[in-house]
C-alpha cells in the first residue's frame, strides 16, 4: 500500500500558525493542540478580547482622565481591524496586539498612581473627653480647626504639631496630609 500513506498532521496548529507562529509556538508548549479544529472560533475570541480590552481601557479613561492608555489602546485596534478585515498583515497584528498590551501596562500604572493619589475623605472623630466617636466627610479645600463633640458638646482643637482636628483626633489624617504629606494650614 505505497499510495495510501497519509501525510503526518500538524501539531503545531492554534490560530492559523503560519500567520501566528508565536502563538503555535506557545499552544504547542502548552499543549493546546486540541484547538486546531477550532481556529475560525479562535480568531473570533482573540478580536473579542482586543475589543474588551479597549472597554476596559474607555471605563479606566473615564476614572482617571488620563488620555495616554486610550490613544494607545484605539490606535492598536485599529491595526488589529486593518489586520483583519482589510489587508492581512503579520506585523500589523502583532503591532496590534503589543499596542494593547503596552496600553494596560500604561493603564495600571496610571491607576495605581491614581488611588494612591486620591485621599479618603471619610473619618471617625473620637472626642479625647466622652470616647464617642463619630464619622465626619473632610473637607477637601480647607482645615477643620474646631469640632463640637455631639455627645457632651466638648470643643476639639488640634494638638501641637497637628493642622487640623482631623489629624490629631481622626481615624484618617486630612486630605492634603494623605496626598501630599503637607499642612493644609
Amino acid at each position: 500500500m505505497i499510495g495510501l500513506v497519509r501525510p503526518p498532521r500538524r501539531s503545531l496548529r492554534f490560530a492559523a500558525p503560519c500567520c501566528f507562529p508565536i502563538f503555535a509556538a506557545i499552544s504547542a508548549g502548552l499543549g493546546l493542540v486540541a484547538f486546531g479544529p477550532y481556529e475560525q472560533v479562535v480568531l473570533y475570541v482573540l478580536q473579542g478580547s482586543a475589543l474588551i480590552s479597549l472597554v476596559g481601557l474607555f471605563l479606566a479613561y473615564l476614572r482617571h482622565r488620563h488620555t495616554l492608555p486610550l490613544v494607545i489602546g484605539v490606535l492598536s485596534a485599529v491595526a488589529l481591524a486593518y489586520s483583519f478585515y482589510w489587508s492581512f498583515n503579520t506585523i500589523g497584528l502583532y503591532v496590534g496586539l503589543f499596542g494593547l498590551f503596552c496600553a494596560s501596562i500604561v493603564n495600571f500604572a496610571i491607576s495605581r498612581n491614581f488611588r494612591r493619589n486620591t485621599p479618603i475623605l471619610q473619618s471617625t472623630i473620637t472626642c479625647p473627653n466622652c470616647g464617642h466617636g463619630r464619622e465626619e466627610t473632610m473637607p477637601t479645600n480647607a482645615c477643620l480647626f474646631f469640632y463640637d463633640c455631639t455627645s457632651c458638646g466638648a470643643r476639639l482643637k488640634p494638638k501641637p504639631g497637628d493642622c487640623c482636628v482631623f489629624c490629631s483626633y481622626g481615624s484618617r489624617q486630612c486630605p492634603p496630609m494623605q496626598t501630599a504629606g503637607a499642612c493644609c494650614a
